[in-house]
């Protein structure tokens, strides 16, 4: 059983897969999209093609636990990826994932410029160790 976790973003979308297992992350990209539908779209293909049973989309809470219009996009978008698959798709409490992930490239010696590239890759692949983790 694979499981692919979503970082959704307005112009980027961080993506990471588990292993067969559901026990590690198996491979992270970046995809760029703009438009919902395409990106939902081009998520439920790549999906199918990995034999993903479960996705996990990042949902941006903030701090104190509110939800804010990051939070709104991530439901309407949670709607979208549902209205074009049967695959599950539960939302998953993302805080500080990003932050995390712009720590995790800057204590391996990649210069904050070059951070865009990557970090919402590795924030999908927090997400993804996140809910990995209440597996077990």
């Amino acid at each position: 059983m694979r499981i692919m976790a979503i970082d959704y973003g307005d112009a980027r979308i961080g993506l990471a897969v588990s292993d067969e297992t559901a026990t590690l992350c198996g491979d992270a990209w970046t995809l760029s999209e703009r438009n919902m539908e395409r990106a939902a779209d081009n998520i439920t293909a790549e999906a199918k093609s990995r034999g993903v049973s479960q996705l996990i989309l990042g949902y941006p809470k903030n701090m104190d636990g509110t939800l804010g219009p990051r939070a709104e996009k991530s439901e309407l978008f949670k709607k979208t990826l549902e209205s074009r698959s049967d695959i599950p798709v539960t939302l998953w409490d993302e805080r500080r994932t990003t932050i995390a992930a712009h720590e995790i490239l800057h204590a391996n010696g990649k210069k904050m410029k070059n951070h865009r590239e990557k970090v919402d890759a590795v924030a999908a692949t927090l997400i993804l160790e996140g809910y990995l983790g209440t597996l077990k």
